[in-house]
């Protein structure tokens, strides 16, 4: 049964592939070699594999340079317009400060100006307490005046008619005269009184003319200080806003955040020092607490501010790259197990600058199993940062780094199969997503 098998499956053969002889000839023999059907069969067969080995390999070398030279196209356009749009924050941020803080010199102004205003406003008031009071006073003089005057004319009347019937002629003369002098002085008195009755009331009208123009005065301060305050609050909404959101989205405590911040910056004085004033017991000016409140929020901004600059929210590789693995568990490149991947990786050629992603101390610069060329960088809030595989490192154990400031070059170091950048974050000692960071701050930086 072999033998009757054998047979047709050489006969099969030998119709696709005929038995050849290659003779080879020497000056003195000639010999040959017989290529018998299997033989060819094998030979076509791995003629034929490694043809199509090669077509697939050099198909896949090539999709994969297109893919990665497309990549790394979008990745640059993507990362000028990351940094153009950036720019036109920043500048939207800075100007925006500008004019909030132009505003709030205005402001202190208006402020001045108002409280100006209200002492003359109340000096004007005190002035007319006292010229109403002034005028009680001659009211009440000149009705006893006038009374005085009627008793001193009625005296003189009955001093007349007790003169006609007494036969002394200088007792009469006598009286008569000095009823006309008491008359004469009590109508040059009543005449100084109404004159100055007059003037008083002249200057009382006075005062009230313009406590009516200092009220109006006042008024319309309010109304510009009004338009000022709606001002500044639409940039402290629009500034504080989008941080408290970027910080909540981070996972960070904002209020826990605000007061670890304080307690680094918690210096007073300047300009955004609380407006005061001592009111003797009365109520406060007009926008005190409105102002308080609005370098509140000034101060939130800043503290924000600072805080950014300490949390990792940029990116430490600012060149074109691949983001090649993201966190969480992934099939490990080497062992082939499942593995928790505790940090992201950016792929790019060895030399691409490497960058802190926020202000901190660096307590490791150096060699570490499995990471290779290791950067720590402790940051604010128990937040530390992990710069790994480096080929070059530009930092010392013990230097304090800003954001954004050059921390080294991308490498292959350590257990890697080829160039790239692992960045890890770690809270309070355990890793979490790099990415929860970058993302939060894309709409805002």
């Amino acid at each position: 049964m072999r033998t009757r098998l054998a047979i047709r499956t050489h006969a099969f053969l030998e119709r696709w592939f005929p038995e050849k002889r290659l003779f080879l000839r020497s000056d003195n023999d000639t010999r040959f070699i017989r290529l018998r059907p299997h033989t060819q069969l094998l030979a076509f067969s791995g003629s034929a594999l490694l043809v199509a080995w090669a077509t697939i390999a050099t198909a896949i070398l090539l999709m994969d340079s297109i893919g990665s030279g497309n990549f790394r196209e979008q990745a640059k356009r993507d990362q000028r317009m990351y940094e153009e749009r950036l720019n036109v924050l920043a500048h939207q941020r800075d100007l925006r400060f500008s004019e909030a803080h132009a505003a709030q010199e205005r402001f202190n102004s208006a402020l001045q100006q108002i409280s100006v205003m209200q002492s003359q406003l109340l000096e004007s008031e005190n002035r007319r307490r006292e010229l109403e009071t002034g005028i009680e006073v001659i009211q009440t003089t000149l009705r006893r005046t006038m009374h005085e005057r009627d008793a001193a004319r009625t005296e003189l009347a009955t001093l007349k008619s007790e003169g006609a019937e007494d036969t002394g002629n200088g007792v009469l003369a006598s009286a008569g005269q000095a009823a006309e002098g008491t008359l004469d002085m009590l109508s040059m008195a009543l005449a100084q009184t109404a004159a100055e009755r007059d003037r008083i009331e002249a200057d009382a009208q006075d005062a009230l003319l313009q406590a009516d123009e200092l009220t109006l005065k006042l008024k319309l301060m309010q109304d510009q200080n009004d338009q000022i305050f709606r001002q500044l609050e639409e940039a402290m909404a629009i500034s504080v806003k989008p941080l408290d959101k970027m910080f909540r989205a981070a996972g960070m405590n904002t209020d826990s955040l605000i007061s670890q911040v304080r307690q680094g910056y918690s210096g007073q004085g300047g300009p955004l020092t609380p407006i005061s004033f001592s009111t003797k017991g009365e109520m406060p000016a007009y926008g005190t607490d409105r102002a308080n409140r609005l370098l509140d929020q000034m101060d939130r901004l800043n503290l924000y501010r600072i805080a950014a600059e300490a949390a990792p929210f940029a990116i430490p590789v600012k060149a074109g790259y691949r983001f090649t693995s993201g966190f969480g568990y992934r099939r490990d490149p080497k062992t082939g197990g499942r593995r928790l991947h505790k940090g992201v990786d950016f792929a790019g050629p060895v030399g691409t600058p490497l960058y802190a992603t926020a202000d901190g101390v660096v307590t490791h610069a150096g060699w570490s199993s499995g990471y290779g060329r290791l950067v720590k960088i402790q940051h604010q809030f128990g937040i530390e940062t992990r710069y790994a595989h480096m080929s070059r490192l530009s930092v010392k154990v013990g230097q304090r780094v800003s954001r954004g400031e050059r921390i080294g070059d991308m490498g292959a170091s350590g257990r890697v199969t080829g160039p790239h950048l692992h960045y890890e974050v770690r809270v309070g000692g355990k890793a979490v997503n790099p990415m929860i960071y970058i993302k939060a701050a894309n709409d805002v930086f």
